[in-house]
Order: structure tokens, then C-alpha cells, then sequence
């Protein structure tokens, strides 16, 4: 048995379903058809995170009956994506869910109706115009990462492959920013009809970040004289194109040489990865964990079908940047880089590894139960604990998902900010809590500053064994900052050493000085470095184990 994505599936239904892949439930050439003449959803960034969230959603929709169209996928940072990982196998993908349990899901998903792979002004780009133009067009999704929403560098000045695209107006524009700006004047000129722009990105704040990039992008052409100022008004006005926040979560690793010769095994031609000119790495099939989320504030001028039965959560402003905060400033985001850091100075090479080893669990549980759940504002939509507990119960410890301490430590210092900060600014400015009580952050914070003992990028674990530090735009400015103390040798300079990291405000949310927080983190820093073997100790001493 040989099975391709593109066979006739209802003709061989049964060999399907022996493999133990679900079907859709619906025509695919008959939603194409439909949704060329009826468009309502399209969604920008092609990756894996589009295969394992945005087309579940629009397949669950299709199932259900409560939609006949399909969603449209347009990429602009990597054509080739569209190229080698849709085109071939006529849009459609395996959707494969790795659970904790060691056992797979594994579906058949046909729900992406069109597919196009921007590299310039061609019938691509006509395709896409003819969509925008439609007035049933309801939303728009991205997810393009933040740095996809940059069109200036730090100084303010236009980035070089945005430049060309504001000198020479919306027909040449190819980046995510301008393409998307160019095809709102599009449905702007074809009648200036509502439509919702949502950001699934990653990031806190990101439908404002999105709207405020939108709006900049059509004032440079209008002050240029490419498009009319009522064009500025039209993506300006909530009322016509309104930029809701979302809160998103799902990991959806890079596609597993593992999950390939899976499928290979159970019979499937399609399971290569492939690898772009651009160096992104795609397959026809997707692989994630099991657990999602999608809150999105329910701001959609032109209408939306019933998202929230196929699993999204809507609410008002208020819910996603509560449900926003409680994941990335409790449940999920400072117990990722606790354990990454921590894991990293132990050498795990994998997130399972790493929450399996009962020291660094009971760190996660302090940070997450005892510190973080006490000033995180519930949502109302689903609890916190609840989520804490799936997220260190469930989701880390999953030994399917191959995912990393080195891939998570990425960025660190990009991070911290908002992982920690933000509680620990919580606790200095509440009457009900006391930053003394802070035990777990103090020792996250420690053990970071730790692992960076060392220069170029090199480290050396708990193990004594040397180790490539994960990239970070700060690493050299702190390990040159932090090169007068070595492992294992004098730390009696530590306090002067440390005072300017701890007091810098870009890395911690608040000066660290001015609290009772940095002397426990020099304390636990002067403990953690002063050999090897030293990790666990600490924390069993701090953490009363």
C-alpha cells in the first residue's frame, strides 16, 4: 500500500483509514471551486504553524458544514515554500499530532483552497488582487514572526529591501508589510470594504504593532503621492479595517527526520523534507503537540464565521491580553527559559529530558504555582492553573516533540523582560505581595548569568564540559561584561561585577539594584559558579527538596 497525498481519497477511503489518518469530510474540488468565486479567509506565512493551527481550523469549519470556502495561503518571505511543499501535492498536507502519550494523530488536511508564492508583480500577484478586491473577504491571518513586521532599523531608517518598495509605490512592494499594504489599496479602490487584518503572531500587542506598521507603510506612499490620503484613512478606521489582537499557542517544531520515516513506514510516498534556497525547512506534512490555543478579540467588520467552533476562543480586548500576560508572563514562557537555561548548563538535548529531572521540575512548579499564579489576572476563559499544570504535566515532558533547551535559550536576553520582569514588577508594586518572597525567578536569573561565564559564544556546563552558546544579540556585551569572574575561581568581585547587569532596565523590566532581589541572585550567581556540579545542590538547598 502506497498512499499520496493528492490520490482520489473517498476512492480508497478504507487504506486510508487502515493507516489511521482522518479524512475531510467535505469535497476539496468542490470548496476550490467555491472558494475562487466566494473568498473569505487569507492567511500570510506558509510555515508549519499555519499547517498545524489556521488549517485545522478552516478543515474543522469545512467539516462541520458551517463553511463551503477554504482558506488562501500567500507567502512572501520564501516562495519556494509554496513551490515545493503545496504545489506538488495540491495544497494539501499531513497534520501530524505527537502526544504525551507517545501515540500519533494523523490527518488528512485538504482545507487550503489556493496557494501563492509572492516574488514579484505577476499573475501570482493578480490572483491575490482578484481576492482582496472580493467584497465577501472577511480576515486576514499572519503569522510572519515579529521581525516580519520591521520596515525601519533602530536609527528609523528604512530597512534596504523595504526602501525600494516606498521610493517605487505599492507595484512594487513584495515584502510581507508593503504586499499587504499594496493589496489593502487594492480593496480600497474596489470599493474601500471592511476587513479584519489578525495578527497570530507570536508576540504581545502584536494587532496594534500591526496596524501602527500598515498605517506607516500608506503614509510614506501618500506623503510620496502613490496613493490618496483617504487610502490612510480607510486602514486607520477600526471601522473598516481593524486590527485585533490574538494570543497564540502551539509548538510546531521544524518537521522530524523521526515523523518522516514514520510515514514512510506506514506507507506514505509523500514524506520528504525539503529544505529552500532560503534554507527553511518544509515538508507535506506538519508536526506539533497536541494542546493549541487561539484567543482572538472579536473585532471583525465584514463578519466571520463561527471560529469558536472550531476551537477559537473570541473575547473582548480585556481577555486576550490577559490570556496574553498569563501565558507569557507565568504559565508558559518564563518556565520554557528556566528550564532552558537550567537544561543548557546540564546538557539536556531535550526539553523532556530536562522537566524529567526532579530539580529542575520543582523549579518550574515554584516559578509557575508560587509565584506567577498569585498576581496573573484570569481571563475568564480557561484557568490558569489548568494551563500551568497541562504546560508542565503535559506539554514540556511530551518525548515526541523534538524540541530543545538550545533552541528555547535562543534570544534569552530578548526574553527576560517580560518573563520575569513583569512579575517581579507586579510584586514590588503590590501592597498584597512581597518581592522577598521571589525564590524561583532570583535562581532563574542566577543560573542565565551563570551559563554565560565564558567569551565567544563558548561556556562550560555544570558537567565541566565546554558548550556553543545558543545565539543572543547581547551575548557579547554580557560575557565581556562578566569576564572578570571565571568558573570556579575568585568571586569575591562578584557584587561589583554584577551591579550594572542587575541594573540594567532593558534586560529586566526595573532596576534589579533597587530591590532585595539582587543580592539573592549574587548569592545564588556566587553558589552556581563555584565549580561544576554545584546546579542541583542550589536548588535543592533554595528550593527546600
Amino acid at each position: 500500500m502506497v498512499l499520496h497525498l493528492t490520490d482520489d481519497f473517498k476512492a480508497n477511503a478504507a487504506e486510508w483509514e487502515a493507516a489511521g489518518v482522518a479524512l475531510p469530510q467535505y469535497d476539496p474540488e468542490a470548496m476550490k471551486a467555491y472558494t475562487a468565486e466566494h473568498p473569505y479567509w487569507v492567511h500570510f506565512g506558509a510555515g508549519n504553524l499555519f499547517r498545524e493551527v489556521h488549517a485545522l481550523i478552516a478543515q474543522s469549519l469545512l467539516n462541520q458544514g458551517l463553511t463551503k470556502s477554504g482558506v488562501i495561503v500567500a507567502e512572501t518571505f520564501d516562495a519556494d515554500i509554496v513551490t515545493d511543499a503545496f504545489k506538488p501535492f495540491d495544497n494539501r498536507g499531513l497534520s501530524v499530532i505527537l502526544k504525551s502519550d507517545g501515540s500519533i494523530e494523523t490527518e488528512l488536511v485538504a482545507s487550503v483552497a489556493e496557494s501563492f508564492g509572492v516574488k514579484k508583480h505577476d499573475e501570482v500577484w493578480d490572483g491575490l488582487v482578484k481576492v482582496f478586491t472580493n467584497p465577501e473577504l472577511q480576515f486576514v491571518t499572519v503569522t510572519i514572526t515579529e521581525k516580519g513586521y520591521s520596515i525601519k532599523n533602530n536609527d528609523g531608517e528604512l530597512l534596504p529591501w523595504i526602501k525600494p518598495e516606498v521610493e517605487n509605490g505599492p507595484d512594487s512592494a513584495v515584502s510581507a508589510m508593503g504586499a499587504i499594504t499594496a493589496l489593502l489599496f487594492e480593496r480600497f479602490k474596489a470599493g474601500a470594504k471592511p476587513i479584519a487584518m489578525v495578527s497570530t503572531d507570536n508576540f504581545s500587542q502584536n494587532g496594534d504593532r500591526f496596524r501602527a506598521v500598515i498605517v506607516e507603510f500608506a503614509q510614506l506612499w501618500a506623503d510620496k503621492g502613490f496613493v490618496p490620503d483617504d487610502f490612510v484613512a480607510y486602514v486607520d478606521d477600526p471601522d473598516k479595517v481593524a486590527f485585533p489582537l490574538s494570543m497564540i499557542d502551539r509548538i510546531t517544531p521544524n518537521p522530524a527526520e523521526s515523523v518522516s520515516k514514520l510515514l514512510a513506514e506506514k506507507g506514505f510516498a509523500d514524506h520528504e523534507i525539503f529544505h529552500t534556497a532560503r534554507g527553511t525547512n518544509v515538508a507535506p506534512f506538519a508536526n506539533s503537540e497536541e494542546t493549541w490555543y487561539l484567543v482572538i478579540e472579536d473585532t471583525f467588520p465584514n463578519g466571520r464565521p463561527e471560529l469558536e467552533k472550531a476551537g477559537v476562543f473570541l473575547g473582548d480586548r480585556d481577555t486576550v491580553n490577559d490570556s496574553d500576560e498569563m501565558k507569557v508572563t507565568t504559565c508558559l514562557n518564563p518556565v520554557h527559559t528556566a528550564l532552558a537555561t537550567t537544561g543548557r548548563l546540564m546538557s539536556y538535548d531535550s526539553m523532556s529530558k530536562t522537566i524529567a529531572d526532579p530539580d529542575l521540575k520543582a523549579l518550574a512548579e515554584r516559578l509557575s504555582y508560587v509565584e506567577g499564579l498569585p498576581v496573573v489576572a484570569d481571563p475568564g476563559i480557561f484557568s490558569p492553573k489548568e494551563f500551568a499544570e497541562k504546560v508542565i504535566d503535559v506539554r514540556v515532558p511530551n518525548p515526541s516533540l523534538p524540541d530543545s533547551p538550545a533552541r528555547i535559550s535562543t534570544d534569552t536576553s530578548q526574553k527576560v523582560p517580560i518573563r520575569y520582569g513583569v512579575t517581579i514588577k507586579k510584586y514590588i508594586e503590590s501592597p498584597d505581595h512581597d518581592v522577598n518572597d521571589l525564590v524561583a525567578i532570583p535562581l532563574a536569573i542566577a543560573a542565565w548569568l551563570r551559563l554565560l561565564l565564558g567569551k565567544d559564544g563558548k561556556a562550560t556546563d555544570d558537567n565541566g564540559n565546554e558548550i556553543t552558546l545558543s545565539p543572543d544579540p547581547r551575548m557579547a556585551e554580557l560575557q565581556d561584561a562578566l569576564s572578570p569572574l571565571k568558573l570556579g575561581g575568585d568571586l569575591s568581585k562578584a557584587d561589583e561585577v554584577l551591579k550594572p547587569i542587575l541594573a540594567d532596565e532593558t534586560l529586566w523590566n526595573v532596576d534589579l539594584t533597587q530591590t532585595p532581589l539582587a543580592a539573592k541572585i549574587v548569592k545564588y550567581f556566587k553558589e552556581f559558579a563555584a565549580g561544576t556540579g554545584t546546579l542541583h545542590p542550589v536548588l535543592e538547598k533554595e528550593l527546600g527538596l
